[in-house]
């Protein structure tokens, strides 16, 4: 079918009877159609496949041959010819008119058939682009968690998509959509009066109720002529536009909201496809607005709890700050009573005084520990330099040799041969180690052992490692809870029953600094018979 106005209908006539066929060819050409023949099934098939047509006028007796397709066609019959209407429903559009009527009527009947195939053509064109314009409403509505951009989105793109004159949304008080209303008014008009049914909302509530619960939508009538109190509409008599309808829109057996739509008094009744895309769009809005409710109420505790880690992370920092003061004022004070600034001291008070020492550099460390956890998420960026292992290892063993002592315990290191590097923060390594060596001591009895190794470890097809290992003859770890001695605060049982001191960190800080450094932390142990630690680095294979 030609959209052109200026380009004649084109008209297949196919008809075995001369006679006939010739009027009807005669009569076309005479209303400006441009005609093709066909007088059997072969010429009509040869016909239909050389060329398209906007109607075709075929007897009766080769109705069969015909394709189905979306032609227009009209059926030559006689009088005493059984209708089959099944055959009729089988072309998209179809008539029919006998042979015996002047030629004149078929013409009239082809430009009928012809017409209701471009009203055909129309409403699918425009179905398809306000399906097309509710789409791209909805990929709006999901495009945003704001809940007041979800409703602008709605108002806005069904105004302009249905060519409306007034939309208005609103949700009822409910605990999984936010509580938010939204209107849209075509240029150059003042917001829409609403319909008397819609300005209660306990009302409007109980008609979005009913409406959702028997899955339709309601069209309101026509609005009352000016000075008319008889409308349905508001106060005044302005009542509801024509062609205006409610939409509830709901989740399971919910009602959340409601949408009004009003169109001009010349616009056509809503017809079923435009109702099912707005009921779809109001779909989308009801997940858009539970899940912006949802996301929205996470972010807010998202943000609580990050508030309250900052909290935390400040009073640690103030506590410790605080806490460093005196600690360094008894230390300070200490040296000076070794060195003699005091005097001379008394016999016995040298060990009190050596008690008292040990016992402020167990408070430093626990300060140092509960520094470092109170920033292990905001300190920033590793500060790498190329590390010797070995060399790192001797010194803090050295640093740990008299605590070693006191506790009649044998350290001792062991290195494999050659140089192992590798690229760390120095500072923090050496806290990994100084916690897991320290650790080894205060868990191992008087009189035990505690040895530390390291070497290089190549797997197929990994990058070398550098590997330390800490193994001690301390009192072990019961086996259902090595996995949690890396929580924070987290003291093996048996340890605590033992009263042996301590944190709770020392792992926990330790396994987070090897993580940073892409490395792994691995603990053995066996109740009784002592515990292994080994650190994994990667290799400085530069070095």
């Amino acid at each position: 079918m030609t959209n052109d106005a200026s380009v004649p209908n084109r008209a297949l006539v196919a008809d075995p009877d001369p006679v006939r066929h010739a009027e009807t060819v005669a009569a076309l050409a005479a209303a400006g159609f441009m005609v093709r023949s066909a007088h059997d099934a072969g010429s009509l098939a040869a016909a239909l496949e050389s060329e398209p047509s906007d109607v075709l006028v075929v007897d009766n007796d080769l109705r069969e041959f015909l394709p189905r397709n979306s032609v227009p066609v009209l059926l030559l019959l006689d009088p005493e010819d059984e209708l089959d209407v099944a055959a009729l429903e089988g072309w998209t559009i179809a008539d029919f008119t006998y042979r015996g009527q002047p030629p004149g009527f078929r013409v009239h009947r082809a430009l009928v058939l012809i017409a209701r195939a471009a009203e055909r053509t129309r409403r699918r064109s425009e179905a398809e682009s306000l399906r097309e314009s509710l789409r791209k409403v909805s990929a709006a509505i999901r495009s945003t968690i704001d809940p007041g951009l979800i409703a602008r989105h709605l108002v806005d793109g069904i105004g302009e998509a249905l060519g409306a004159e007034h939309v208005w949304f609103t949700t009822f008080p409910d605990r999984r959509v936010p509580q938010v209303s939204a209107e849209w008014n075509a240029p150059g008009l003042v917001p829409g009066v609403l319909p008397g049914k819609l300005t209660d909302e306990i009302a409007t509530f109980e008609l979005a109720e009913q409406l959702w619960a028997e899955a339709e939508v309601q069209p309101l009538p026509k609005r009352a002529p000016a000075g008319d109190s008889g409308g349905s509409g508001a106060p005044g008599g302005s009542g509801a536009p024509s062609a205006s309808v409610v939409v509830p829109v709901g989740e399971g057996d919910l009602v959340l909201g409601v949408i009004w739509i009003a169109r001009p008094d010349t616009a056509q009744e809503w017809t079923r496809a435009e109702i099912g895309l707005i009921q779809h769009v109001s779909g989308n809005l009801a997940y858009g607005l539970m899940q912006s409710h949802l996301i929205g109420a996470q972010q807010q505790v998202m943000y609580k709890l990050q508030e309250l880690d900052q909290a935390k992370t400040d009073f640690l920092t103030t506590v410790n700050h605080e806490l460093r003061t005196p600690l360094t004022s008894i230390t300070a004070y200490l040296d000076m009573i070794r060195t003699g600034a005091g005097g001379p001291l008394p016999a016995g008070v040298g060990r009190m005084v050596d008690v008292i020492s040990r016992n402020a550099e167990r408070l430093r460390r626990l300060i140092e520990d509960m520094l470092t956890v109170s920033h292990q998420d905001t300190s920033g960026d590793l500060q790498l330099s190329r590390v010797n292992v070995g060399t790192l290892l001797r010194l803090v063993v050295s640093t740990l040799q008299p605590l070693a002592d006191s506790r009649s315990l044998s350290l001792t290191v062991m290195h494999a041969p050659g140089t192992m590097t590798v690229q760390a923060d120095e500072a923090k390594l050496e806290q990994v180690f100084a916690n897991i060596i320290s650790n080894a001591i205060k868990f191992t009895p008087d009189g035990g052992h505690v040895a530390v190794s390291s070497g290089i470890t190549s797997d197929p097809g990994a990058v070398p490692s550098v590997v330390v290992r800490v193994e001690d003859t301390g009192v072990g770890i019961p086996e259902t809870e090595i996995e949690q001695v890396f929580t924070r605060f987290f003291r093996a049982s048996n340890a605590s029953t033992a009263a042996i001191p301590g944190s709770g960190l020392g792992l926990a800080i330790a396994h987070d600094i090897v993580e940073r450094h892409s490395g792994r932390l691995d603990v053995e142990s066996a109740l009784g018979v002592g515990t292994t630690v080994s650190v994994r680095l990667p290799l400085d294979t530069e070095s």
